[in-house]
């Protein structure tokens, strides 16, 4: 079995997604498939999903993801040619899909979270640690370094000094380290209940809000918005969504908030 990935929305709430990696056996180790699945829902999940507040990622079975297969290594490692379409073609794309969706991704992180599923982790927009959880990128006892895309992924969300610990050293970090280090934001003893009640907050304030936020975010890492962008910021002045916000707080009353166009 080469793994897979699954999307289903919540049954509790459909407001939220649920992606889980699954290659049992293996730790959830990420397989050229999964690659592609990743990289494909990603991509599509801002329009086929227009009413979802909220996704969380997790891996099946207590681990998050232990790296990539390492079996399929031979296949892809070899040659240069190999190699560079491996982490350019494959790897870099489904990364900056996960990096471009508007919808907040919470990743739920237990057991390893090590090479490939860090990665994944860093484009999330909050990562939740549950106690027990081991973090690290040790490919040096592989005999490779990081590829450039991968690296820059994980460079901004822990910074040079600890990039290069995990890198030099293949340590592991526990949970309570990869939160001093800033590379998850809570350390809980149980991921799972409050990866969901933080997609229950986020799902509870509107759906809009959120995407403009996290573009607005991601504009803002990258040197700031075009003058298109921020026209399309001050698009909401009108919205429904704006008027109730501010009419509801004017009114001393909890908003209702309809379901507003993302």
């Amino acid at each position: 079995m080469s793994g897979a990935l699954a999307f289903e929305r919540d049954p509790g709430d459909p407001r939220i997604g649920v992606v889980t990696l699954s290659h049992p056996g293996k730790l959830n180790a990420i397989s050229v498939a999964m690659w592609r699945e990743l990289g494909a829902l990603a991509a599509t999940l801002d329009a086929l999903q227009p009413n979802l507040h909220a996704v969380i990622l997790r891996g099946e079975g207590g681990d998050f993801a232990a790296g990539a297969d390492i079996a399929e290594f031979p296949v892809h490692r070899f040659s240069t040619e190999a190699l560079r379409d491996y982490h350019e073609r494959l790897v870099a794309p489904a990364l900056q899909a996960l990096l471009g969706t508007d919808v907040p991704l919470i990743a739920q992180i237990e057991g390893g979270c090590i090479g490939g599923g860090l990665e994944i982790a860093a484009c999330c927009d909050l990562r939740i640690a549950q106690r027990g959880a081991r973090f690290g990128i040790p490919i040096a006892r592989l005999g490779f370094p990081m590829a450039p895309d991968e690296l820059s992924v994980v460079l901004d969300v822990v910074g040079r000094a600890s990039a290069a610990e995990l890198l030099f050293e293949a340590r592991l970090l526990d949970a309570d380290e990869a939160l001093q280090r800033g590379l998850v934001q809570r350390v809980v003893d149980d991921a799972g209940a409050e990866a969901q009640a933080t997609a229950q907050r986020i799902a509870a304030l509107p759906a809009s809000v959120a995407r403009a936020n996290k573009r607005t975010l991601r504009q803002l890492q990258r040197g700031g918005p075009t003058e298109a962008e921020r026209a399309r910021h001050f698009g909401y002045a009108g919205s429904a969504t704006h008027r109730e916000g501010v009419q509801a707080f004017l009114g001393r009353r909890g908003p209702a908030f309809p379901d507003d166009p993302v």
